[in-house]
């Protein structure tokens, strides 16, 4: 989209990820739900990160993540979201701007640290996250700056960032000036317990127009139409009216409106590694070939291209610039 400064801006918590790769036995120990998300609070983070053993720290947060893949692609992404003022809040900064993602929102000046999350990787790729939000939960309308909205073709925001209210006002502010603007408004789904905490308001956003695109995995969609049968949910999709871009893991994705349902294959992947940012960098894919007039087909294909590429390493960001990989793979970036 020519008239635009931003390919996308994303909106969500900014998160620092911390890794450890731990045995099933462990999540048993510890009653964990394998591949959940669960909120925590400052003390279990100190006891939990005191038995993580050896970790590695990568700034992420899920819309974090996806602003960043965009930036990999050499795409233009602005990106919203609020940490502390100190040392994790510097370094997230840093990470951000130095990735080439807009980054300017005003840090946190006070007692509440910049949030973390605690990600436990089995041996199988999966990933179970205990997460603190600590300073995310301050984002409020005033972060909203409504020049990076208006400039942005699609303006992005991860489902997890619906539980405060200050931060569920913040992004129906930027809705509203996206549309006003003549942009899309986009979500992502995030998590199924997300879906069944906030279902009936996300069905409205959706019906009311003030989302047009939905990203969500095959658990999310069906949590959202609240049924067990994945053809359901897809035919539920089908007459939402809103674009959703559907990720299968290894069946790879779909693109599904009123008119048309496209799949693509998934990417082969040697070695899957750690499947955190699958979901994150599909999204950045897809969100980079709309901005660039990609039909559907190809922005599935783009997407499972990032998706696979961060799966075969440890961490939610691409390690190599996605640019050179989707050139080398016929696409244009």
């Amino acid at each position: 989209m020519s008239d635009t400064k931003f390919d996308a801006l994303c909106i969500g918590n900014a998160i620092c990820d911390v890794f450890a790769h731990v045995e099933e036995d462990f999540l048993v120990q510890e009653s964990l739900v394998k591949g959940s998300m669960r909120l925590i609070d400052t003390d279990e983070a100190l006891r939990l990160y005191d038995k993580m053993g050896q970790t590695v720290r990568i700034s992420g947060g899920s819309a974090g993540n996806t602003a960043a893949g965009i930036a990999s692609l050499g795409g233009k992404p602005a990106y919203f979201g609020k940490v502390a003022k100190d040392e994790l809040g510097d370094a997230y900064a840093h990470d951000m701007t130095a990735t080439g993602v807009h980054f300017a929102t005003p840090p946190l000046v006070n007692d509440i640290p910049t949030a973390r999350s605690m990600i436990l990787i089995t041996p199988d790729g999966e990933r179970t996250m205990n997460t603190y939000l600590g300073a995310c939960t301050k984002f409020g309308p005033t972060d909203v700056d409504p020049d990076v909205v208006a400039a942005s073709a699609v303006t992005y925001m991860e489902g997890y960032l619906w539980d405060p209210e200050e931060a569920k006002k913040a992004f129906l502010a930027a809705a509203h000036i996206a549309h006003k603007n003549g942009r899309k408004v986009a979500i992502t789904l995030s998590d199924s317990f997300c879906v069944d905490r906030y279902r009936s308001e996300f069905h409205d956003m959706i019906r009311n127009g003030t989302v047009d695109l939905v990203f969500a995995n095959e658990h999310e969609l069906k949590s959202l139409y609240e049924t067990a049968d994945i053809e359901t949910a897809i035919s539920a999709a089908r007459e939402s009216g809103a674009l959703t871009a559907l990720t299968l893991g290894s069946e790879g994705a779909m693109a599904i409106t009123r008119d048309e349902q496209i799949k693509v294959k998934a990417e082969k992947v040697d070695n899957v590694v750690d499947l955190t940012g699958a979901g994150d960098l599909f999204a950045a894919g897809f969100l980079f070939g709309l901005a660039r007039s990609y039909d559907h087909q190809a922005a599935c294909e783009l997407g499972c291209l990032c998706a696979a590429n961060v799966i075969s390493h440890v961490g939610a960001r691409p390690e190599k610039r996605l640019s050179t990989i989707a050139e080398q793979a016929g696409f244009e970036v």
